[in-house]
C-alpha cells in the first residue's frame, strides 16, 4: 500500500486571472451591446485572447487544485468565447461567403439556452464558493436570458438591454473578484471581502 500523504499544492490561485479574463471580454462586448462603441471586429481579439485562453489556462490550472467546479467554470465560459468568436467570423464573412450566407443567427440562441442551463446549475454551485462569484453567477444567468431570448427577437429592445447591464455588471464584479483574488492572496489578510458561502449545502 501507499502511504497516504497530502499533497502540496505549489500551483498560484488561477482564478484571479480568469476572473481578469472574463471581466475584460464582458466589459469590451457590454460597451458594442450598450451602443457606446460599434461592430464587433474589435470585440474578437479580447474574445479569443482573454475570454478565451485567460479562462482556459484558468481551467487547466484549476484542474491541478482539483477543483472541478472552477475547471468547469472556467473552461466552458473559455470554449464559449471561442465559439461566440468563430460565430462572429461566420457571421463577417471571414470563413467564405458561403457560410456567411447560410449562417442561422437562432442557432446562437440555442446555444445561449445551452449555456443558460450549465449557468444556472453552476448558480447553485457558486453558492457554496463566495458571494462575489454567487452574484457573478446570477447576471450571467440574465446576460443568457437576455441574449437567448433577443436571438429568437422576443421584445427585443428590452432583453437586449438586459443582456448589455448584465454584462457590464459582470465585467465590474469579475475586476473585483480579481482584484480580491490578488490583493487578498498577496498580503495574506482579506483586503476585499468575496462574502463566506451561505452554507446552505455544505
Amino acid at each position: 500500500m501507499h502511504n497516504q500523504k497530502e499533497i502540496k499544492i505549489t500551483t498560484a490561485d488561477p482564478s484571479a486571472l480568469g476572473l481578469f479574463g472574463l471581466a475584460m471580454v464582458t466589459l469590451v462586448a457590454s460597451s458594442e451591446k450598450l451602443g457606446l462603441t460599434e461592430g464587433v471586429s474589435n470585440v474578437l481579439p479580447w474574445a479569443f485572447f482573454l475570454g478565451g485562453l485567460a479562462q482556459l489556462f484558468a481551467a487547466t490550472q484549476d484542474a491541478k487544485h482539483n477543483n472541478t467546479f472552477g475547471t468547469t467554470a472556467f473552461g466552458a465560459f473559455g470554449l464559449f468565447w471561442f465559439g461566440v468568436g468563430m460565430t462572429w467570423l461566420i457571421e463577417m464573412g471571414a470563413l467564405g461567403e458561403t457560410l456567411a450566407i447560410t449562417a442561422d443567427a437562432q442557432q446562437l440562441g440555442v446555444a445561449f439556452i445551452g449555456y443558460l442551463i450549465f449557468t444556472i446549475f453552476m448558480t447553485i454551485g457558486a453558492m457554496e464558493t463566495h458571494k462575489v462569484l454567487f452574484f457573478i453567477f446570477v447576471f450571467i444567468d440574465l446576460l443568457f436570458i437576455g441574449l437567448a431570448l433577443s436571438s429568437f427577437g422576443i421584445m427585443y429592445d428590452v432583453t437586449h438591454m438586459l443582456a448589455a447591464v448584465a454584462e457590464l455588471i459582470i465585467a465590474l464584479l469579475s475586476f473585483y473578484g480579481s482584484a480580491a483574488a490578488v490583493l487578498n492572496t498577496h498580503f495574506g489578510k482579506t483586503v476585499l471581502p468575496v462574502g463566506k458561502p451561505f452554507g446552505i449545502f455544505k
